[in-house]
């Protein structure tokens, strides 16, 4: 899967700082479904082109899953690894996200300059022809290049293939352009590969600003942004409207502040949440625990996912259980849907037999609470005694704090963790407790990616070897 972007702005090179990737460099980034690479094609005064090139790992992603699966085939031979997806905006917003929000340290003024640009898609799903194409993009000021491509070059008869070879031009700021990849590409495609819920309503609502209420085809994007949820799909398009009949230049600083203060800390939640649910589904577990559920974040998403067959939730606080029973209405479910999900009682450093023989479970931002002197009890207690065949883990990157303003140096994000570790402690302690144990560790960052400290939040996915 490939993405190039390119400027003749000069001297062009500066994309680099806009960007925050150095021309110079081969840049690589794991992420949840494989790996992106950065690299630069041309880097001169006179015209500068990066290219963006994912490794989706299809196998990767279904590994796990029961043999004979209904459309296991299907997750083995698919065109994941060569179109243009959400996969690619999951990898704009976490590769280039300083870009995405407009954010560039080397040239600030830059990042509010329209400068000319463009991008060139040379495999992109066109579900609903090359006309919704230029729709799309047209009102938006855009110069569009596409051209079919054929299924087969060796077979012409087999006709044309729903890909279109897409160059994309437009002077505009850089932030625009990336949102409008963004949001719009996993339009064309007409599909996710995550869980689609409130969190993207909140996405389309933040990044479809300012010119999606007045775009021609508002409804179409919205409802294939939001995968056909009617729902969801209707909250949008009202919000929209009600945006859209707002003075858009009434106490705009003050709406600014307060929505940066609000998504800075939302937005990373509701991603990390989306980024180990995808990490889930990709590993194919239809039992799933929930360890330090809390008040019920996770479960909420997991029991609106029907290939999870049965979710347990735990956690050492009632009261956290009580919540989190609130937040899933376990009181009103109906019973087919109330028998999917149990909320348990019990310590994480200590051996409980209802915890074991699980597909996978989900240890989100828990460890950085529990005293260092209790993490081999921990690790004892998951990989050793429950045992699942999957491990989802996260924790925040200690290295990252220097970003969030008014956070002093050297102090912890909460009051009530005991530590946070950098990235190189964090794949230290779980490459040791893998090889102790029998699993095997690949790690992602969520978040939008720093050049210098990495990403807000680091995960580790366990994998049991004989699993």
């Amino acid at each position: 899967m490939l993405l190039t972007l390119s400027t003749t702005h000069r001297p062009a090179s500066d994309l680099g700082y806009l960007l925050a990737k150095h021309p110079a460099k081969f840049q690589s980034f794991e992420l949840a479904f494989g790996s992106a690479h950065v690299f630069y094609t041309e880097a001169s005064e006179e015209r500068c082109e990066v290219a963006l090139l994912l490794e989706v790992d299809p196998v990767g992603l279904v590994r796990g899953r029961t043999a004979g699966a209904e459309g296991l085939l299907d997750q083995y031979v698919n065109d994941r690894p060569y179109a243009a997806s959400s996969f690619l905006s999951v990898a704009i917003a976490q590769v280039f996200g300083s870009a995405l929000g407009g954010r560039s340290k080397g040239r600030p003024e830059l990042a509010e300059t329209a400068i000319p640009l463009e991008a060139r898609l040379p495999v992109l799903p066109c579900r609903g022809g090359e006309d919704f194409l230029r729709r799309l993009f047209e009102p938006l000021g855009y110069e569009v290049e596409a051209r079919r491509l054929p299924l087969d070059d060796a077979f012409p008869e087999w006709g044309e293939s729903p890909y279109v070879d897409v160059t994309l031009r437009r002077t505009a700021t850089l932030r625009e352009f990336l949102t409008h990849l963004y949001v719009l590409v996993p339009v064309l495609d007409d599909e996710k590969h995550y869980y689609v819920g409130t969190a993207e309503v909140e996405k389309l609502l933040r990044f479809g600003g300012g010119w999606l209420a007045s775009h021609p085809e508002r409804e179409a994007i919205t409802r294939r942004y939001l995968k056909h949820s009617f729902r969801l799909t209707r909250e949008a398009l009202a919000r929209l409207v009600s945006d859209e009949a707002e003075d858009p230049d009434a106490d705009e600083g003050r709406r600014d502040r307060e929505e940066e203060a609000v998504e800075e800390r939302i937005s990373l939640n509701q991603e990390r949440m989306g980024t180990v649910l995808a990490a889930l589904k990709g590993l194919g577990a239809r039992r799933v625990l929930d360890l330090g559920c809390g008040d019920g974040k996770l479960l909420a998403r997991l029991v609106d996912e029907r290939a999870f067959e049965e979710i347990v939730g735990v956690d050492v606080s009632c009261r956290a259980l009580e919540v989190a029973a609130r937040r899933l209405h376990l009181d009103r479910l109906p019973e087919r849907q109330r028998s999917r999900i149990r909320l348990l009682q019990s310590a994480l450093n200590y051996r409980d037999a209802r915890l074991a023989g699980f597909d996978a479970a989900a240890v989100v931002e828990v460890i950085e609470h529990l005293e260092p002197g209790r993490l081999d009890a921990f690790a004892r207690s998951l990989f050793e005694f429950a045992k699942p065949g999957a491990v989802v883990l996260t924790t925040p990157n200690a290295e990252y704090n220097v970003r969030f303003e008014g956070l002093p140096a050297g102090k912890l994000r909460h009051r009530d963790h005991r530590f946070e570790w950098t990235r190189a402690e964090f794949e230290g302690w779980c490459r040791g407790k893998a090889e102790t144990f029998g699993y095997s560790v690949r790690f992602a960052p969520v978040g939008p990616v720093d050049q210098q400290v990495g990403a807000p939040t680091q995960m580790a996915v366990f994998t049991r070897a004989e699993a």
